[in-house]
């Protein structure tokens, strides 16, 4: 088929909404024809990622613009393909997708190609991505020998993996900055009983193939990459046979799953075997009766997401989810895929897993009426092109309409209109989507109380069933305890999410009459779980998966004073020594810490502590752990493959760790050193050569913190910091650490060491490394070059991570990570070995690098700076903003920042973040 050329096909254009961004473009643009150059013009002036992206692949964006753009997709398609090496691959899947986004975002703005050409061509290279990540790793374990029976060859199938796209990538709907959502699976037919060992093959090319394609580079990302939706995702291995997972689906699937699987689809690898597996599925998803009871559980899903998401208000523009908020993208979906669970066991003509062709099919078989189905299609697209141009403004995964009237203003010139227009047809769309949906959600029975809701109601009634309320007397004493426990749970942040906290600690305890006399005798420790559950989604789900951790606050000393690192290690290595076998000693570890980590959580959300001594609290007790636990992972290596060679090895914390300072959601940066004296290999039942000792050692050290078990895991680990990142080993010799620092390490290597802290290992190896560290960082930080490297460093952070809301702490100019780069370079160039943010600024004054007033202005944005992230990541693992918090998070965070109502902090935020812009733009720079 031949196609017209691009622009021959020209039918709209957005507004320019910065005048300046798109006068530089046609400037840079003016050989091309005019009607061209002008939507690069107006397309820059509304879109900084995109004017971007326009000076970086300039040269190919000419060329790809003179013919027609499938060609050019075409070729975008084409390029990684054959590329051999991962590091190669993912340098060729990144230039794939910068003019995979440029294209289509073109394609879409001037109206060349309809929705669903812009989220096929989106889907296509997402498929692309995964099936070569997919061939690539699993032929790296071919190659290694680690698939019994696979040979060369069988990775052009996966060697029986297959990921299966869900959501939006499945349907090939993919949005402009979406996430793609997978299942990975294996046929474990293939390996009979050596399907254990190909099962570890496949977790190790999925973990790979996910990093591949997340991991933020110099050349962007390619995908970013969601592995949740696989069966029981909190205890399960990253990739599962298939057998596992028709099994728990076939047990326990519940109807969201269902409805996820109406859009599944084989995407990379296996994509036979993985359409073998979705026909096994078949009855799970489409039950042969007419399923009318998958209406009421889509509308409770409906309600859960709107009380979980605060989406409950009333219509406006600022600020409204285009996607889970009233008459969004999610209520047409739900529509759909309700109606299709309801009948597509009877009617396969039903299935399909796109939502316009499941609207349509659905009005063909007389499911709804043809004109409910053509405007719900009208709607649909329209609210996907507005979320288009949400996420193309920065390359941003929201679904946010701005939340200030300027930012609402580019949105209207993004899609071509003028503003009132613009809103006055965005609401009238949203009203006319809620109205056409509504409707068609039959709502529960009458509720017993006001209080609550139909899913509130469901669990609540559950609770008569459990071990704890079995009793007359407990059932007695919970019902005067019930109705204070619901009303302060219908305040809470996220009151889905608080309730199943709940209930998963009344599930979990064996007796209740002791229990709750001790809380209708203690008013305090009631409102102790209930600001847990009220205020904290975070610990609420600590809480629901560790109700375990209530023993220590039963017990008596969770209140008592904090006991240091000394005592903690002592307790960490007491609950081992009481374990004979290794993993078990693993899983009493994380017993220990998760219930000191809950005491810090709990102890910061009463006020009992402030942010700064929580952080340093929750340093205290992950120095404690890797103290406690480096002896016994070392012990039982030794065990296996002898004593560590030469002098043993230290663990060094970087980052936050290093500096002391952490949050509830932190995960450790660390470094592995090792000096061998000489010595070349171990002496053992199984010997190992020095290198590959520590590199296996380190590993199982990795694995010890990390691993999922039955106690969950005790921390995440980032070892990227450690000399040449990701492609250096794992364990690093201090000969090889010295002369790297020395003579090959980058600028931001030696800020990263000035918050180095040894934590663990043979105590004259952290001495050596300690001494290195402050003879080296004195004369590092006269370099010619240090603070313009730092300047462009900054400029790449503020591109890769800038601010996702109007109450981020962390990243953006002026924010926790400016602020630490800043202290960093202090650090460096004064040749100070302070390791703490505040230290660090001191070591700047004091040696002249920053004025008196300079460091009052950093101090104190730091320090609201750190209050805020604190809190935010005690509540949260997402973005915080004011007007989606509830009240007891909302109260929270003020009462930590020291201010009484949102507005006054906002206002705050934005005086000291400017102030301390202007210090760090004075010193450091803005890059090249």
């Amino acid at each position: 088929m031949t196609h017209a050329p691009f622009s021959a096909r020209l039918t709209r254009s957005p507004i320019a909404f910065d005048k300046e961004a798109a006068a530089d473009v046609v400037r840079a643009f003016g050989d091309l024809a005019p009607e061209v150059a002008g939507l690069l013009a107006e397309t820059a002036g509304c879109s900084p990622y995109l004017k971007g992206l326009m000076g970086r692949e300039g040269e190919w964006l000419r060329g790809a613009l003179a013919g027609a753009p499938e060609v050019a997709m075409a070729a975008v398609l084409a390029a990684p393909v054959g590329v051999e090496g991962a590091e190669a691959l993912g340098e060729a899947l990144r230039t794939a997708k910068r003019r995979a986004a440029l294209l289509t975002a073109l394609c879409d703005l001037g109206g060349v190609w309809r929705l669903e050409e812009v989220t096929g061509a989106l889907t296509r290279l997402a498929d692309l991505s995964v099936d070569l990540g997919i061939r690539w790793f699993v032929g790296e374990e071919i190659r290694r020998g680690k698939l019994p029976g696979a040979v060369a060859g069988d990775e052009a199938t996966g060697a029986g993996m297959v990921a299966l796209a869900m959501g939006k990538t499945g349907a090939g709907e993919l949005n402009y900055s979406s996430d793609i959502d997978l299942v990975c699976l294996f046929d474990e037919t293939r390996y009979g009983d050596q399907a254990g060992e190909a099962r570890a093959a496949f977790i190790r090319v999925t973990r790979k193939m996910a990093a591949l394609l997340s991991d933020l580079t110099a050349g962007g990302y390619v995908f970013r990459t969601d592995l949740r939706l696989r069966p029981d995702a909190a205890v399960t291995p990253v990739c599962l046979s298939m057998a596992a997972a028709e099994s728990y689906y076939e047990s326990v699937g519940r109807t969201w799953e269902r409805a996820a699987y109406i859009k599944a689809r084989p995407c990379g690898g296996d994509l036979a075997a993985g359409e073998r597996f979705l026909r096994t599925l078949v009855p799970f998803v489409w039950r042969k009766h007419l399923d009318f009871a998958a209406i009421q559980d889509a509308h409770d899903m409906r309600l859960r997401i709107r009380e979980h998401r605060q989406l409950n208000r009333p219509l406006t523009v600022e600020g409204h989810n285009m996607k889970l908020g009233q008459g969004g993208i999610r209520e047409i979906e739900f529509f759909t895929q309700t109606r299709q669970l309801i009948a597509g066991g009877r009617d396969a003509d039903l299935r399909d897993r796109t939502t316009v062709g499941g609207l349509a099919a659905l009005a063909a078989k007389g499911w709804i009426p043809g004109d409910v189905a053509e405007e719900l299609t009208s709607l649909y697209r329209a609210h996907r092109e507005v979320e288009h141009r949400l996420q193309m403004v920065g390359d941003a995964q929201t679904h946010d309409m701005p939340v200030t009237a300027e930012g609402v203003a580019r949105i209207a010139c993004f899609c071509g209109e003028e503003e009132g227009a613009f809103r006055a047809g965005l609401l009238d769309r949203l009203a006319r989507t809620d109205k056409l949906t509504e409707g068609f959600f039959a709502p529960g029975a009458a509720e017993e109380g006001p209080e609550l809701s139909d899913h509130a109601r469901g669990i609540v009634e559950g609770w008569s069933h459990y071990p704890a309320l079995r009793s007359e007397r407990a059932q007695a004493i919970f019902r005067r305890l019930r109705p204070v426990l619901l009303k302060r749970l219908m305040r809470a942040a996220n009151p889905d999410e608080a309730l199943v906290a709940l209930d998963g600690f009344l599930a979990g305890l064996p007796a209740g009459v002791q229990l709750f006399s001790l809380f209708e005798a203690n008013p305090a420790l009631i409102d102790l779980i209930i600001d847990i559950a009220g205020t904290s989604p975070w610990l609420a789900r600590y809480l629901s998966r560790n109700a375990g951790v209530l023993d220590g606050v039963i017990g008596g000393s969770f209140f008592a004073p904090w006991p240091g690192v000394g005592p903690l290690v002592e307790a960490v290595a007491r609950a081992m020594e009481g374990e004979g076998d290794y993993e078990k000693k693993l899983g009493a570890a994380r017993r220990v810490m998760k219930e000191w980590r809950f005491r810090v959580g709990v102890h910061h959300l009463r006020g009992l502590v402030d942010a700064f001594e929580a952080a340093k609290q929750y340093a205290d007790l992950a120095e404690a752990v890797i103290a406690a636990l480096w002896p016994v992972v070392c012990g039982e290596f030794a065990r296996k493959h002898g004593p560590l060679p030469g002098k043993g090895a230290v663990v060094l914390g970087m980052g936050s760790l290093g500096a002391a300072r952490l949050n509830a959601g932190s995960d450790l940066d660390l470094i592995v050193i090792y000096d061998a004296e000489g010595v070349e290999a171990s002496e053992g039942a199984r010997p190992l050569a020095t290198r590959v000792y520590y590199a296996r050692l380190t590993q199982a050290f990795v694995t010890a913190l990390t691993a999922q078990m039955p106690e969950g895991r005790l921390y995440e680990v980032d070892m990227r910091l450690r000399p040449s990142g990701r492609q250096g080993p794992v364990a690093t010799s201090i000969q090889s650490f010295t002369s790297y620092q020395e003579g090959e390490a980058w600028t931001w290597e030696h800020l990263a060491l000035t918050r180095a802290r040894p934590l663990a290992g043979a105590a004259e190896v952290m001495a050596a490394v300690e001494a290195f560290r402050r003879r080296l960082l004195p004369e590092k930080g006269q370099g010619p070059t240090v603070r313009r490297d730092v300047a462009e460093m900054r400029a790449r952070l503020q591109a890769a991570k800038p601010a996702r809301g109007q109450w981020e702490a962390k990243n953006g100019p002026g924010r926790l990570m400016d602020i630490e780069l800043m202290a960093q370079l202090a650090a460096l160039l004064t040749g100070s070995p302070a390791r703490g943010v505040e230290r660090q600024i001191e070591a700047g004054r004091k040696g002249g690098i920053l004025s008196d007033s300079d460091a009052q202005v950093l101090l104190d944005a730091y320090r609201l700076l750190w209050r805020l992230q604190a809190g935010t990541r005690l509540i949260t693992d997402g973005v915080v903003e004011p007007g989606s918090l509830g009240e007891g998070a909302c109260a929270f965070l003020l009462r930590e920042t020291g201010e009484t109502v949102a507005e006054a902090l906002s206002q705050r935020l934005e005086v000291v973040t400017g102030l301390a812009e202007a210090v760090i733009a004075a010193h450091v720079g803005q890059g090249a």
